[in-house]
């Protein structure tokens, strides 16, 4: 009879039961963090390539031409 007592007093507490929820709501916002990051870095990896060709192939004039002024630098440090 005690041993009965026992098992509905453990049946009854609820404690445990939260617990249990918490970890699995938990582990739920992790898996879905660790599957949006690896979506997002998948195309992050793709637009830094895209970013690095475009720069790559980008012409840095070093000489300019101040059109109201008239003043040319021609990329010497002489100004």
């Amino acid at each position: 009879m005690m041993k009965f007592f026992k098992i509905k007093k453990f049946h009854d507490e609820e404690d445990g039961a939260v617990t249990v929820d918490w970890v699995v709501l938990t582990a739920a916002v992790v898996g879905l963090g660790a599957a949006a990051m690896a979506l997002i870095r998948s195309q992050t990896g793709e637009l830094s390539g895209k970013i690095a060709e475009y720069l790559d192939g980008a012409k840095v004039e070093k000489t300019f031409t101040d059109t109201e002024s008239g003043f040319t630098n021609n990329g010497t440090d002489d100004s």
